[in-house]
């Protein structure tokens, strides 16, 4: 009986941490409200930070036009903007990147970094 009483618990913890985990494109177009001053997700074009558009798998500090601090270019050697990375650096980028130009303090809620991300990796998906 423990045994199954265990399993249960496991699935139903494990449920919404699986659904926040894939992030929910919608609602990261609304988080990423505060990002677009500096950034666009559905243009190839740079502001006062480089575009977003096809980051999500995208080699760091590699976006055509964008003029990148040193810091982030020796961060970047080698690196891809995956999903883990992201959320890493969405939570604290000057955590993770002493001497990044990104004013930026961070995304404090989880879920809000997983839907953020969730629209990076596909920005059609939230709609017009």
């Amino acid at each position: 009986m423990k045994t199954v009483s265990i399993l249960m618990l496991s699935a139903i913890l494990a449920a919404p941490v699986s659904a926040m985990a894939d992030g929910d494109p919608v609602a990261g177009a609304k988080a990423f409200k505060a990002c677009q001053a500096c950034h666009t997700a559905t243009e190839a074009k740079n502001k006062v930070g480089p575009s977003l558009m096809g980051i999500v798998g995208h080699p760091v500090a590699t976006v055509a036009g964008f003029k990148y601090s040193k810091a982030m270019i020796d961060f970047g050697a080698g690196k891809v903007w995956d999903e883990p990375l992201l959320t890493e650096y969405l939570k604290a980028p000057k955590a993770l990147i002493k001497g990044t130009k990104m004013a930026f303090a961070g995304v404090k809620a989880d879920e809000d970094v997983a839907n953020i991300i969730a629209y990076l990796k596909d920005p059609a998906a939230a709609g017009p």
